[in-house]
């Protein structure tokens, strides 16, 4: 076969790809849209009021004071292990936190963000079904950063982690804080309940705005921030069609791994 051959069949490979990634998420956009604003396990208990509001208001301000004082910073620090450690051990006591406060003020944590809705082998297949899906439309969102905004391709946050690293205790602490412990935080607090708290006050349209965009800020790196903004408005439109957190949880711990997987064989997946 010639390589022009190969070009223009690989286009149209990618051109399918990306065709099938926009359908299936215009049509969870239509499904969610057709539905009433308070669906499922919402309906049967208490859903978020004043006080998770202020919480949550409390931890964006401080999430997005963190960026801003990281961002001048990210290229300087040195990778250490306590710095790893510490940082999962903030991550988990953030997730007990909340679900402690929450649970305090009578919410049923466990029903209101789906935990048992779904079976593992039905969030695991919808999951996997939804990252691929968003995957051409992560991206487009990269392709468009680089030519309209001339920023250079974005490497996520956990591939500088992983590529600053040195020991092999480092990059398995990594390892289980990209696929265990970011997956489980960021999904609770960001869509479950900093997103639970934003839909509740502003609508699902700006509620899904303002979190992918939170989302992409907080990790303070801007050539990633389009494409993480995508990624973030994927989980959240997983989550909200799905009815079930862990569905988005799976969706970001598989796409962790693959990145991961990415950087440990680089001949099959050259780093940009």
């Amino acid at each position: 076969m010639s390589d022009g051959f190969l070009t223009v069949f690989a286009a149209v490979i990618n051109a399918l790809f990306l065709g099938a990634g926009v359908y299936i998420y215009l049509a969870l956009v239509r499904q969610i849209s057709s539905r009433p604003a308070l669906l499922g396990p919402e309906v049967e208990t208490k859903t978020f009021e004043f006080p998770e509001a202020i919480l949550a208001s409390a931890l964006a301000f401080l999430f997005l004071l963190n960026a801003m004082v990281a961002v001048p910073h990210t290229e300087k620090l040195l990778l250490r292990t306590n710095d790893l450690v510490a940082n999962a051990l903030v991550s988990l006591a953030l997730f007990v936190f909340v679900a402690a406060f929450l649970t305090v003020r009578g919410r049923n944590v466990s029903l209101l963000a789906g935990l048992g809705r779904l079976s593992f082998i039905r969030s695991l297949t919808t999951g996997v079904v939804l990252l691929f899906a968003a995957y051409p439309l992560i991206f487009l969102a990269d392709l468009l950063s680089q030519n309209v905004l001339h920023l250079p391709s974005g490497r996520q946050s956990i591939v500088e982690l992983f590529s600053g690293s040195e020991t092999l205790q480092q990059r398995v602490i990594i390892i289980v804080l990209a696929v265990g412990i970011a997956p489980l935080v960021e999904e609770f607090v960001f869509r479950f309940f900093l997103y639970g708290v934003l839909r509740r006050y502003l609508g699902r349209f700006l509620g899904l705005i303002s979190n992918a965009a939170l989302f992409a800020a907080v990790h303070a790196h801007l050539p990633s921030a389009a494409p993480l903004f995508v990624l973030g408005a994927c989980f959240t439109l997983a989550y909200e069609w799905s009815g079930s957190i862990v569905v988005s949880m799976t969706m970001h711990a598989l796409f962790n791994s693959m990145t991961l997987i990415a950087l440990a064989f680089p001949d099959q997946f050259p780093q940009q």
